[in-house]
């Protein structure tokens, strides 16, 4: 999900909850801690040079039961977060803490913004020997040859 398209769903909404892959709901008492940019520079396995770029929403759980925000307030942060950080239209990327800090994809099902699990993927297949998916073949393609096959009692073994 895009920062402009958080932002047109925040007006929609009456409540922000967060639904974890799992199904269940990130506390409703949580915090956004952070809004930030983040830009990560790095060399893949094949040898080439790739940036990628993210927003960053944190949430936090702190116990503050009392804690709700609203989405006009989550609209006011991520905005001041544009204009202070020169934050662009990207994607965004959530940090969660469970066992420990997990990353995850938005969406949105109509009521709650969904964390989507992320993937590690090898970004260079073609460069770093990696197979393609192996073919499948139905075992009705192979054909006995009884020439060439040993049968009980035929001496070959």
């Amino acid at each position: 999900m895009k920062l402009s398209e958080i932002k047109e769903i925040l007006k929609t909404v009456e409540a922000v909850n967060f639904e974890l892959p799992d199904g269940a709901l990130v506390p409703e008492y949580f915090h956004v801690t952070e809004v930030g940019l983040v830009t990560k520079t790095f060399i893949d396995c094949g040898g080439t040079v790739r940036k990628e770029t993210v927003v960053n929403f944190q949430l936090w759980n702190a116990n503050d039961y009392d804690h709700r925000l609203k989405p006009q307030k989550l609209i006011q942060i991520i905005e001041l977060s544009e204009k202070v950080l020169g934050i662009e239209n990207h994607d965004i990327e959530v940090e969660y803490q469970n066992t420990t800090i997990g990353k995850y994809a938005l969406d949105f099902n109509g009521k709650n913004f969904i964390l989507l699990n992320k993937q590690t993927a090898c970004l260079a297949q073609d460069q770093c020997g990696v197979p393609s998916d192996k073919p499948k073949i139905k075992l009705s393609q192979f054909q006995s040859d009884n020439a060439n096959s040993c049968t009980p009692g035929g001496s070959c073994c």
